[in-house]
C-alpha cells in the first residue's frame, strides 16, 4: 500500500512540475501581456487549463508505464 501510495506522490509532483512549466511557456510566449484584470484572468484559465490536461496525460502514462512494468514484471516470476 505505501508503494502505491509513493508512486502517487511522485506522479503528482512530477506531473506538477510539467504543468508549472506549460503553463509558464504558454503564458510567457503565446499569450500576449493582459491590459485588463479580466483579460488576465481569462489568459490565467487557458493557460492553466491547457497545462492540468498535458499534466493529466502525462500522469496517466506515467502511471500506465508503471504498472506495465510491474505486470510484466510479475508475470516473468
Amino acid at each position: 500500500m505505501s508503494t502505491n501510495l509513493f508512486e502517487c506522490i511522485k506522479s503528482g509532483l512530477i506531473s506538477g512540475v510539467m504543468s508549472l512549466t506549460v503553463s509558464y511557456l504558454i503564458t510567457y510566449y503565446l499569450i500576449p501581456f493582459p491590459d485588463s484584470l479580466i483579460t488576465n484572468s481569462l489568459n490565467n484559465g487557458i493557460s492553466g487549463g491547457m497545462s492540468g490536461l498535458i499534466s493529466g496525460f502525462m500522469g496517466l502514462f506515467m502511471y500506465l508505464k508503471m504498472t506495465e512494468k510491474k505486470n510484466v514484471s510479475a508475470s516473468s516470476v
